[in-house]
């Protein structure tokens, strides 16, 4: 039912199956909350939004602003203080100051009703002193003044309108007629729900040879030049035993050779299956001493969670009806036509939901129980929504601080609907976003369309993705993505083999590698990569450092674009309290580009239309400006594909 001020459309305020459900955040971030809030007549009315605990107390409050006069669309912002769930709801009131001093300040000028006016500016006034004791220094001689007639008019109307006495109104203001809106839930999780520099390879590759598979133990030797480059979580493939029938060789080839080691994701052996580990990979105590050498350097250790078995993992004939059978008798392959997957089995969800629930369950539990902290999931997409979101409501009951990415290129719904479902982060289209106007319209979607339910995990490729931009191989362009991913969004991630500008495609006009890592095992020489100066991993760990010490980048809500002159170039800002960071991208590879950036002061919080800038980048000083040229070079050596500038505040 409608209060006596109306409150509607209130934002955020989600609402999923039928249910209102918590809108996300992490702990410190400042929301932006919005509603419309209007009244019969003229008087004037006020807003306050009201964050309150899981056990409905108070615990911050702020005012809220009319975003454009007339508009009747209120907005604020909460900070949220601490993990947690959390509510909100939304006060309107009268506000009789706001009237007064509206009515008055015409009237008084016009000689209308002066001694009345003043008379109820007094009792307003005497009012607020009733109500708060502190503010009687401040107007106790000024309610004296408004009935003293010896004044004119017009001064004692001046003297009770006053910056600081219209601050104290503002701020704490007299509130009649007081109209609470219902209470809208926010979950907030921990930092690295949001935030994070996520990194992935395979263990088998890292310390392989031509005629060996590589192990957890000689993987372990690579955590540290993962954690040099600034990357705060690991993410490994399937880490389980891999079948055999069907067994994919190199290439996707249908016939395997005796030494191919299969797709990680065609999970389950006579060996085992999810909670087992590929034994060509060692044991699961050399796993739990990889996972606590991974935390002594401060990364986490993400795993895949792929529901999806081989022909010969131990479910098949334990549970055979957790898999859709055909006519013929047969378990039905997965496939995306005119890919086929021979080698895997996609789950029945609708024959054994409980049972499959459980067994799911079951898994978490146990790799969390082993250091596992986050888990990708692959292809969420293709199992049913309502499963997500009764597996991660119970995840989050027993295990809050558990992060879900979801691995899910698919439909803009699905993908939505996940995040509501409650997958903390999903892959995006940020992978297939390349001009100016693309990268601005995706941007400002996740940024400030979505950003309650959907939180982006910006990657520059995958084992599955070699994007169509990257195959020409050009060490700019690898450059230059990395600085789109790394501070559009506070997360991002990056697949082995990027640092090295690994380009081949499988075939003209596919966006697959050629000779995947899926299939086969690939050696690489990190260290003597570096050293002949071929590796774009000095300019990851700057960027990473840059990221860990502005939390400006931390933020996702922040982002604003900035108009440019040229159609290459795309500038940005995120402001976190004193921390701004300008960022300007030539989208041009392979040419020079220039031009100038109009800056939007207003928007930067600055006072002066002229301000200094340090490029992080390089450690170069600029002067720059409301209009601000730019010229960004990568054809010459040690050319520059970007600034990112942080703004020197006074």
């Amino acid at each position: 039912m409608i209060g006596r001020i109306p409150i509607t459309d209130i934002s955020p305020a989600i609402f999923f199956g039928g249910e209102l459900i918590p809108a996300k955040a992490i702990a410190g971030e400042t929301i932006p909350v919005e509603a419309s809030i209007f009244r019969e007549g003229h008087d004037a009315l006020g807003a306050q939004v009201q964050l309150l605990d899981s056990k409905g107390k108070l615990v911050a409050s702020s005012i809220m602003n009319e975003m454009w006069q007339g508009s009747d669309r209120f907005s604020g912002t909460l900070t949220i203080p601490a993990v947690g769930d959390f509510s909100f709801r939304i006060d309107a009131y009268d506000d009789p100051y706001a009237s007064w001093h509206h009515d008055s300040e015409i009237k008084i000028s016009a000689n209308i009703d002066v001694e009345l006016c003043c008379e109820i500016g007094a009792l307003l006034l005497e009012e607020k002193v009733k109500e708060d004791s502190q503010s009687l220094p401040l107007l106790s001689k000024v309610i004296v003044a408004l009935r003293d007639k010896s004044l004119a008019p017009a001064n004692r109307f001046s003297m009770a309108s006053t910056a600081e006495i219209r601050t104290l109104f503002r701020d704490f203001p007299l509130r009649r007629l007081i109209t609470h809106s219902e209470k809208y839930p926010v979950r907030a999780e921990r930092n690295r729900s949001a935030v994070g520099a996520w990194y992935e390879f395979f263990p088998r590759s890292e310390g392989a040879t031509s005629k060996s598979s590589g192990t957890f133990k000689t993987a372990k030797n690579r955590l540290q030049g993962v954690a040099a480059m600034g990357f705060d979580i690991l993410y490994l493939p399937p880490i389980h035993p891999i079948g055999v029938n069907f067994r994919k060789g190199a290439n996707n080839s249908l016939e395997a050779k005796a030494s191919d080691p299969g797709v990680p994701w065609a999970i389950g052996n006579e060996v085992g299956g999810h909670d087992a580990i590929n034994p060509e990979l060692g044991t699961m105590k050399d796993f739990e001493e990889f996972v606590s050498a991974a935390r002594e350097l401060g990364i986490e250790i993400a795993l895949d969670l792929a529901l999806q078995v081989s022909p010969d993992h131990p479910w098949v004939k334990q549970h055979p009806n957790w898999f859709s059978h055909r006519p013929d008798g047969t378990i039905a392959y997965a496939e995306n036509p005119p890919k086929k997957y021979q080698d895997i089995y996609p789950m029945n969800f609708d024959q054994d939901y409980a049972g499959i629930l459980q067994e799911v369950l079951r898994l978490i539990r146990f790799w969390v129980s082993k250091g596992v902290t986050a888990f990708r999931v692959d292809n969420p997409h293709t199992k049913p929504v309502h499963f997500w979101q009764e597996l991660l409501d119970i995840v989050h009951e027993e295990m809050p601080e558990i992060v879900f990415l979801a691995e899910a290129f698919t439909r803009p719904e699905m993908m939505h609907a996940l995040g509501k479902a409650g997958f903390q982060q999903s892959y995006t289209y940020f992978t297939w976003r390349i001009s100016k106007q693309e990268l601005i319209s995706y941007g400002n979607e996740v940024a400030h369309q979505t950003s309650a339910y959907f939180r982006p995990n910006f990657w520059v490729n995958t084992p599955d993705i070699l994007p169509f931009h990257l195959q020409s191989g050009n060490p700019a362009m690898f450059a230059l993505r990395a600085v789109l991913a790394s501070t559009l969004s506070p997360s991002w991630g990056m697949y082995a083999g990027y640092e090295l500008f690994e380009h081949r495609p499988l075939k003209e006009g596919r966006e697959e590698y050629l000779d995947s890592e899926k299939y086969q095992i690939k050696v690489r020489d990190w260290k003597g990569a570096e050293k002949k100066g071929i590796s774009l991993a000095p300019f990851v760990t700057q960027l990473n450092h840059i990221r860990r010490e502005h939390t400006a980048l931390h933020g996702l809500r922040n982002l604003v674009f900035h108009n440019t002159s040229s159609d290459a170039i795309i500038a940005y800002s995120k402001r976190e309290g004193s921390d701004l960071i300008l960022v300007v991208v030539n989208l041009d590879p392979t040419y020079a580009q220039e031009g100038f950036v109009n800056w939007d002061i207003g928007s930067l919080g600055l006072t002066s239309e002229k301000f200094s800038v340090t490029d992080l980048l390089d450690g170069s000083t600029y002067d720059w400006s409301r209009d601000t040229f730019i010229r960004l070079d990568p054809s010459r050596p040690h050319g520059k594909v970007a600034h990112i500038a942080h703004v020197k505040l006074s």
